[in-house]
């Protein structure tokens, strides 16, 4: 997602855009969604518990340069925007063989492999935060992009969406694309039950526990809640609610834009503890409650939840907090960087 609003800002700008993905990943479906076209590749993630796994992953992504290359040369691309995900290396790879401009984003509170790899070499490395260590010319915190829609969503329009009644007040629950099992089990306990709720709840379960969430749902049968498996934006959900329960990822900037109070659950495997240095971000500004997933129940999430739909001011104050931490510029900025590096680069490419 911040790939693509980066892509629309530089079709705003008269750009050609078009990507590299990973076969059977999210970007297959959104990216086309998105209105671009894309050519994929053969790659997978590294898994380093396991020397069999990664020695296949080490072996596709080699394979994958020459690919790469081949989609670049056939794009005549004059640029290339590192985005993370597995197909990152190869294609960082690919674009330096070919001496095209390689601007890199990262997305969290460290450098992942490949940009560890290949920030020495890029024009640019665009950082959601400051990293420690990561000074010069070469860095340049930007925050991370966000779709322009999450901004200029309706309030109503969303509420009508999702039958929300204009005077109630609204929890969004997500985890993800496939979800966060810990968050799903909590709120599904601690609001699908009898006990009495006023508020509505709309719940994104993700695709991996939408079926157990829906059963859950069909024997309770409770009022004021709407279950979704997925949605490809969080435009719509974040309009329409006042409060957030959802991980601690790259979503915060989403959280920020829309100016959203949350109560976050980090996830507690994260890289390098990346998701409790995103939801200190927003707790060390006044912006969200975080609680530690090992702490995660029903009783608990019912009182934090409840406290803060009864208290308008606090939820009020919170979003301000929310809304100091935005970086709607994130997007044109980095935008702004490739064009730059294209500049002294173009020779007559698309």
């Amino acid at each position: 997602m911040p790939a693509l609003a980066v892509a629309d800002a530089l079709r705003a700008s008269g750009a050609d855009v078009s990507f590299l993905g990973a076969e059977g990943r999210p970007e297959a479906e959104l990216v086309p969604a998105g209105g671009y076209e894309i050519d994929l590749l053969r790659v997978e993630g590294l898994d380093r518990s396991s020397p069999a796994r990664a020695a296949r992953a080490a072996t596709l992504a080699g394979r994958a340069v020459p690919a790469a290359r081949r989609a670049l040369r056939r794009r005549r691309a004059d640029a290339v925007m590192g985005g993370g995900g597995y197909v990152a290396g190869p294609a960082g790879l690919a674009a330096l063989s070919l001496r095209l401009p390689l601007v890199l984003t990262e997305a969290d509170r460290r450098l992942g492999l490949a940009n560890r790899l290949l920030a020495r070499r890029a024009r640019r490395v665009c950082l959601a935060f400051p990293i420690p260590g990561l000074v010069g010319e070469r860095y340049l915190v930007t925050g991370r992009p966000v779709p322009a829609a999450v901004g200029a969503a309706y309030p109503s329009a969303a509420r009508r969406r999702f039958r929300i009644a204009a005077r109630d007040r609204c929890l969004l629950v997500f985890g993800g694309s496939q979800g966060a099992r810990s968050i799903n089990e909590a709120a599904l306990e601690a609001f699908a039950g009898p006990e009495p709720r006023h508020f509505h709840v709309l719940h994104v379960a993700g695709h991996r526990d939408y079926g157990f969430a829906r059963d859950r749902l069909a024997a309770s049968d409770p009022d004021r809640y709407t279950l979704l498996a997925y949605e490809p934006t969080l435009a719509d959900p974040l309009a329409a609610c006042d409060l957030v329960l959802a991980r601690a990822g790259g979503s915060v900037f989403e959280l920020a834009a829309a100016a959203k109070p949350a109560v976050l659950v980090p996830y507690p495997h994260a890289a390098a503890g990346h998701q409790h240095a995103n939801a200190a971000w927003m707790a060390d500004a006044g912006a969200a409650v975080v609680v530690e997933d090992s702490d995660l129940s029903a009783e608990l999430l019912r009182r934090i939840v409840s406290e803060l739909l009864a208290d308008p001011g606090r939820l009020e104050r919170m979003a301000a907090a929310a809304r100091s931490l935005a970086r709607p510029e994130a997007a044109d900025r980095i935008a702004q960087e490739i064009l730059a590096a294209i500049e002294p680069h173009a020779d007559g490419g698309g």
